[in-house]
């Protein structure tokens, strides 16, 4: 039993009044809060010169885990006169069956007159018991929060983003340098911009203001992390143990993107006491709370263990110039009709498709993913492009796969480039093309230099641009040399700064395209696709998560709709006509292959309108509907409710929930004791995954399981046993969520991935007066 926190309370309540004191002689309160622990007595003591009743005490609302006893069992019928110096003693006990946090209010009540009638008053206790496991103390923060202090930006970014006033009449000119163009916007003309719809005519101007509004927000997040010279935090760096030409630098929450740091960034150090000496280092390689720097020779020199540093992070712009200089060529490409497209005639009715023979014959079985493959590869909707909706374990990537294999087979002339947001999904896509039926030596895997080179697959290497344990880029005549590229959007960008032509490309294939914002989809398109002749083909699911934005202004004016939601939900194109939509344009897959139909239940209803159909293995989904621990047989989804504590450690941002991850490696425990017995089927560590929305919570969990991963992680990924921990167990943080991108309270796309990637069973655990306050969750969630 182990001590926890509590919201602050009002300090009126607590006081003591009229000589009457309430203490406990075993663990003092602390501001009226107690911390219980297996058992306490409180006493009541009359501290004043006049004699006062005792006429009854009661916690606001009962928990079984709390008893509380006192001899003269004083309630208003039978008052208890307490006399100066008199004391009277309660004794309170708790009894936990489960892991948690346990508070409760006690109320007393004091009278100077036994007189029903006669004023009372009141004073409150708050007491607070938190049942831990040995598991749960050996997790408790390794020291109390304390967070670092951070820098108030006073950069001329922050003065501009705070001092934007949309409504203003003011003729004051707002500057955009997207280092390929300098615009210059009068204040009025930014609002009309932004609050007109979406044209052809206001598009590039509008993106280039979301973008300029979104770089001064992450111009300002990212300062507010430096330490200066003058501060007593400095940071303190280490050799690398693995290179001694390389630095080790703590950075709590990098890996929640607090800040953001990739590789390749840059980062100034300033050693202690040399204000007027600086020295530039470059990220090479993030880790889960630190990053390795690569300094020059005269910092290496003079380096010494225990030195300490000033730090200035700098943003790299370049992710934002390649979407400023897509976004522009989007114009002079001439892409109207695929960003703003129309219904045209065509000659390709389902009468005229094309007949295939699928290297996937399993697909033939399946008309949505069948017919999608035929539109695709006769380029029905060109120049419009063309849509896979994908809702979870429909098989969108597979289908995507085969239609990039058919049109490779059947169209000699064809470049196709196959990009998606990540370069896990990129690898994903990667795998599939050269696993058959595709000359591996046609297929080229092109990875940015950010990347660490390590994390390249082992079977993508031999077609790839790792060279050794660097990336190489060749000229532009062996890349045209290629028939599949695959790569992330934002480094198809180095195709058109390597001079790819205009047109090479006559297929261009966008995986998740939901999570990315609309000007990195436009990087593989603006400057090598041709509209025309071209055929764009975009896959994802836009009820799932979408793109990352950190300005606010950004969020209000669209920039969080990606280039696939925005084609979903504005043109009629493809939005269903009595029920149904045009194969031409875009084909939603309705076949479910992962889930037992209990976890797909409750998301089917919400986001997909009860369309999708239940096709997983029926030995597979059905594999724990006979588990012992299941509230309900034959339905193999349990919410365990749980009251914990968001703790951080240190001076780390990120939170943790011990009592969830007590939960969670109890129905670990019990997986394993079960496996192969009764007869359930054998499952192995690998077999479970556990998703956290906290790097942190992920970090306490990651001992002894194999797979432990954010939401992101995970979407597009499945396992057998899913368990959720949604860690928040208090209201306070919500809001700070929101902001980073963080937790799955008040973010339905979030909920939708973490719910949906369980083939058999399904283990939520969480605060349900929490999540309640979600209308998502509230269907969710059993109290």
């Amino acid at each position: 039993f182990w001590s926890g926190h509590k919201k602050k309370q009002c300090i009126s309540d607590i006081t003591e009044k009229n000589g009457i004191t309430i203490t406990s002689s075993d663990h003092p309160f602390e501001n009226g809060k107690l911390y219980l622990v297996m058992s306490i007595c409180l006493t009541v003591e009359n501290t004043g010169a006049t004699p006062v009743y005792f006429t009854c005490y009661s916690p606001l609302y009962w928990l079984k885990a709390f008893t509380f006893v006192d001899e003269q069992k004083v309630t208003r019928v039978t008052p208890l006169l307490l006399n100066p110096g008199d004391t009277y003693n309660i004794q309170v006990g708790i009894h936990c069956k489960h892991v948690g946090c346990f508070p409760t209010t006690l109320t007393f009540e004091f009278n100077a007159d036994p007189q029903p009638s006669s004023a009372s008053f009141h004073i409150v206790r708050y007491i607070e018991a938190h049942c831990l496991t040995t598991l749960g103390r050996e997790l408790a923060p390794v020291s109390p929060y304390k967070p670092r202090s951070m820098l108030v930006c006073t950069e001329e970014s922050h003065f501009e983003i705070t001092q934007i006033d949309l409504n203003s009449a003011t003729t004051l000119l707002f500057t955009f340098d997207t280092s390929y163009t300098t615009l210059h916007f009068p204040f009025w003309h930014i609002r009309v911009l932004l609050e007109s719809p979406w044209s052809w005519e206001n598009y590039s101007e509008k993106f280039c203001v979301l973008l300029y509004l979104e770089e001064l927000q992450l111009k300002v997040d990212i300062c507010r992390y430096n330490i200066p010279n003058d501060r007593q935090d400095l940071t303190v760096m280490t050799v690398d143990p693995h290179n001694k030409k390389l630095l080790v630098m703590e950075v709590l929450g990098v890996s929640e993107n607090r800040p953001s740091v990739l590789r390749g960034d840059e980062l100034v150090v300033c050693p202690e006491n040399e204000r007027n000496v600086k020295y530039r280092g470059y990220v090479h390689s993030v880790h889960l709370d630190s990053v390795t720097l690569g300094f020059g020779a005269k910092l290496l020199n003079i380096f010494i263990e225990g030195m300490k540093f000033s730090v200035e992070f700098i943003m790299n712009r370049l992710t934002l110039r390649v979407q400023h200089r897509a976004v522009e060529l989007a114009v002079t490409s001439n892409l109207r009709h695929v960003l703003f497209p129309a219904e045209t005639s065509s000659s390709c009715q389902n009468s005229n498709l094309p007949k295939l023979t699928l290297f996937n014959r399993l697909l033939e079985k399946n008309p949505e993913q069948y017919h999608a493959i035929q539109h695709i590869v006769a380029g029905s909707s060109r120049p419009a492009p063309y849509l896979l909706f994908g809702p979870p374990g429909t098989g969108k990537t597979v289908t995507l796969v085969e239609a990039i294999k058919q049109i490779e087979k059947t169209q000699t002339n064809c470049h196709i480039l196959a990009c998606a947001p990540s370069n896990s999904a990129a690898d994903l896509l990667c795998k599939r093309i050269v696993e058959t039926h595709v000359d591996k030596h046609k297929v080229y895997r092109m990875y940015a230099s950010c990347l660490d080179p390590r994390v390249v697959p082992e079977e993508l290497k031999a077609c790839s641009n790792l060279v050794g344990d660097t990336f190489s880029y060749p000229d532009k005549e062996t890349l045209m040399s290629y028939k599949i590229i695959v790569s992330t959007m934002m480094t198809a960008g180095r195709l058109v700064t390597g001079g790819i032509p205009f047109g090479h490309f006559t297929h261009v294939f966008l995986d998740e395209a939901g999570h990315a914002v609309e000007p990195e989809c436009l990087i593989p398109l603006a400057g090598l696709l041709d509209p025309e002749s071209g055929q764009v083909v975009l896959a994802g699911d836009h009820k799932q998560l979408g793109p990352i934005v950190r300005s606010p202004f950004a969020l209000q004016y669209g920039m969080g709709v990606s280039f696939l939601e925005r084609l979903m939900c504005d043109f009629s194109l493809y939005q269903k006509q009595n029920g149904v939509f045009n194969n031409r344009y875009v084909t939603k897959l309705l076949r479910n292959y992962r889930s037992h139909p209990a976890i797909l239940k409750i998301p089917n209803e919400l986001f997909y309108d009860g369309e999708l159909q239940v096709c997983a293995d029926e030995m597979l989904r059905n594999s724990f509907c006979g588990w012992e621990h299941l509230p309900e047989e034959n339905f193999p989804v349990i919410f365990h409710g749980v009251t914990g504590i968001d703790q951080r450690e240190a001076s780390s941002p990120s939170f943790f929930n011990v009592a969830e991850v007590e939960v969670l490696m109890d129905y670990v425990k019990k997986l394993m004791q079960t496996n192969g017995k009764k007869g359930m089927g054998t499952i192995s560590p690998r077999d479970i995954g556990i998703i956290a929305p906290y790097r942190k919570q992920v970090q306490k969990i990651r001992k002894g399981l194999e797979k432990v991963g954010s939401v992101e992680e995970f979407q597009g990924q499945e396992r057998r046993v899913i368990m959720v921990s949604t860690v928040r167990s208090s209201t306070d943080y919500l809001q700070m969520d929101q902001k980073f991108h963080l937790g799955f309270v008040k973010n339905e796309k979030r909920f939708n991935v973490a719910v949906t990637r369980a083939k058999a069973l399904l283990i939520v655990v969480g605060n349900p007066r929490v999540l309640k306050s979600d209308s998502t969750w509230a269907r969710y969630v059993v109290t």
